[in-house]
């Protein structure tokens, strides 16, 4: 993944921001008619990632409003599908698309054809979000899916793939250093995936995904399910099999795929887990079997049997070694 660029209007002269936003705007999605009450004197931090053929921008500025008019789409159609994560700090984001308006606020997205009329803003508080846009033509549905009843409406980006989405892509924005170009297509495809499945669940035309998207969109809410329920020692295969509806042989099977286990997979994480909880100096009074018990491991004796079969030494003395590392003055 590569960041494309960052523009921030602190450098720019007071009286060339508002154009210089405007023209951003025009570059990165499409032409658009854009109006503020802080014109004079504003104020945006925007980045721009991109993902393959998928470009996020996370992005921060001063209340505005953004038009697409027919005019302006007949000027530039770019066949772009815009999906917006509005963020805490941001004010309740006004949208219009298709006769439909809609009040959208933090934690939640929109959808917007860009090819179609749109009216998008706030009032007079600043807009804080990130915006995922991306061809209509790649997303993994049927052609003949119409998205027209989903245009302008709230979408939560709290549950189901809503939450996936918005934590995939938070994901990246936050970590966007960790990705190199040769990690692009999997990335996209995974937006893509992600994308479709929230669209799908907003239409509930769950079966018009493909059967590889689908599967690859259960694998990812399992794995969800089980980075969020790892201090639970209930947590075995069978429980996530029953919790996701499908049975024990069916998840096996899947991540048979993904060349690894479900027991494994939680063992890993756990261990994980653990590991970061030793090596933090904020936790170095933390009692082992309280280390044990938020990670999963019932009883103490198998955490540290198992941690030494992983890492060579025991949790204390593991522990002691991070910390007596950290103490030692740099050579």
């Amino acid at each position: 993944m590569l960041t494309v660029g960052r523009f921030r209007t602190d450098a720019l002269p007071r009286s060339d921001r508002f154009a210089r936003w405007q023209q951003c705007m025009t570059d990165v999605v499409a032409p658009m008619e854009i109006t503020s009450p802080h014109a004079d004197d504003f104020w945006a931090d925007h980045r721009l990632l991109r993902v393959e053929d998928t470009l996020l921008w996370p992005t921060c500025l001063h209340a505005s409003r953004y038009r697409r008019t027919p005019r302006l789409i007949r000027q530039s159609d770019p066949g772009l599908l815009h999906m917006t994560l509005v963020l805490p700090g941001s004010g309740t984001v006004l949208v219009e698309q298709g006769g439909l308006r809609s009040a959208v606020g933090p934690y939640d997205l929109y959808v917007l054809d860009v090819s179609r009329p749109s009216d998008v803003g706030t009032v007079d508080e600043p807009i804080v979000g990130v915006g995922v846009d991306f061809p209509r033509s790649l997303l993994p549905l049927p052609t003949s899916t119409s998205l027209d009843e989903l245009l302008g409406r709230p979408l939560s980006g709290r549950h189901g793939f809503g939450a996936l989405f918005s934590q995939f892509v938070t994901h990246l924005v936050d970590q966007s250093d960790s990705y190199g170009p040769a990690d692009g297509p999997r990335l996209n495809r995974v937006l893509l995936d992600l994308a479709a499945g929230l669209l799908a669940g907003g239409l509930d035309r769950e079966t018009a995904l493909s059967p590889e998207t689908r599967t690859r969109n259960l694998v990812l809410t399992i794995r969800t399910f089980i980075g969020r329920n790892l201090h639970d020692p209930r947590l075995t295969p069978a429980a996530v099999a029953a919790a996701h509806h499908i049975s024990t042989r069916h998840l096996h099977r899947l991540f048979q795929q993904e060349g690894t286990t479900v027991a494994a997979l939680i063992r890993s994480r756990r261990l994980e887990r653990a590991r970061r909880d030793l090596a933090d100096p904020a936790l170095a009074h933390t009692p082992l079997h309280t280390i044990a018990a938020r990670c999963g491991f019932g009883a103490p004796a198998h955490f540290s049997r198992v941690f030494r079969a992983a890492h060579g030494m025991s949790p204390s003395d593991y522990r002691h070694a991070g910390l007596r590392d950290r103490a030692e003055p740099a050579r």
